[in-house]
């Protein structure tokens, strides 16, 4: 897959109550944002990539509709 960026989390609040990247062992460990745009027709194939790595660890996916402004960069 292209078209993608990953984001290290800094910090939030959960069921567990707040949390930071200071208290991780090393950045290995640290949460990570995964921000991509794809067609609809790839979301299943991605998805499923997505919960094989997020149903071992914490993590939230989120879907949405988007527009994109500059599709010829796309």
């Amino acid at each position: 897959m292209t078209g993608y960026t990953i984001l290290p989390v800094l910090g939030g609040s959960g069921r567990s109550g707040d949390w930071s990247r200071s208290g991780q062992m090393s950045p290995a460990s640290g949460m990570v944002q995964f921000v991509c745009i794809i067609r609809e027709d790839r979301l299943d194939a991605l998805l499923d990539a997505a919960f094989a790595v997020v149903e071992r660890h914490i993590g939230v996916v989120t879907i949405t509709d988007c527009q994109v402004l500059r599709a010829e960069r796309f």
